[in-house]
């Protein structure tokens, strides 16, 4: 119950982490560098071991799709691009949600001992997870759907829990593999095409820097 009460616990203080910083203009790029390590740490994380484990490059072709068809999308119409991007962070959180059911699973009772390695990673990875949830939604979409993002992964862990050892894609199929090798590339598209643009930074005269956000949700809080 300990490990499960912090996996929980763990995805809320990425929006607090958000916050704190945000609130001091000198870290806000140290926010942004995190994010864009942070992704491809979470991909390389749900991705590199099946794909090590099952010797296949598969997983591996998903993930380049995953990054490579919303940029075709966007190439094929400018009108396209706002709703490719919200469909891409869409599918991209989606799969996070999937991670976090099975991880859910995998931390109940009926999975069989627990160790306490594991354990502490799932811990301490589901920081970066709220944190990059909250980075994409709050600035394009407000904090009330940033909210629900990172309630879906809280949820998604609890419902895995209390399923456990009977949660059908408990042992992690091939196919959910693959789904999440393409939602994973999806969301890496998103972080570094919209994400870029979300938040951008300009340097006035005498300033450090200056966090501004192309939609204006940091004036309306």
């Amino acid at each position: 119950m300990f490990f499960l009460a912090a996996a929980l616990t763990a995805p809320v203080f990425g929006p607090i982490l958000y916050a704190w910083l945000h609130g001091r203009p000198s870290a806000v790029r140290l926010v942004d560098g995190f994010v864009y390590i942070a992704v491809p740490s979470l991909v390389a994380w749900q991705i590199l071991p099946h794909a090590w484990n099952d010797r296949t490059l598969v997983p591996l072709a998903a993930l380049g799709l995953g990054i490579l068809v919303p940029t075709l999308f966007e190439r094929a119409s400018h009108a396209l691009e706002t709703h490719t991007d919200n469909l891409a962070i869409v599918v991209g959180i989606s799969g996070l949600v999937v991670h976090a059911l099975l991880e859910g699973a995998a931390l109940a009772p009926a999975a069989g001992s627990i160790a306490v390695p594991f354990a502490l990673a799932v811990v301490l990875h589901r920081v970066p997870v709220g944190l990059v949830i909250w980075w994409l939604l709050r600035p394009r979409h407000g904090r009330g759907i940033a909210t629900s993002g990172v309630a879906a992964v809280v949820l998604a862990t609890l419902a895995g829990y209390a399923v456990g050892a009977n949660l059908p894609l408990g042992d992690h199929t091939f196919g959910v593999e693959v789904y999440q090798a393409f939602v994973s590339g999806s969301l890496m598209h998103v972080v570094f095409h919209q994400g870029r643009r979300d938040h951008q930074h300009e340097h006035p005269q005498g300033h450090d820097h200056e966090h501004e956000h192309e939609h204006g949700h940091d004036h309306n809080q």
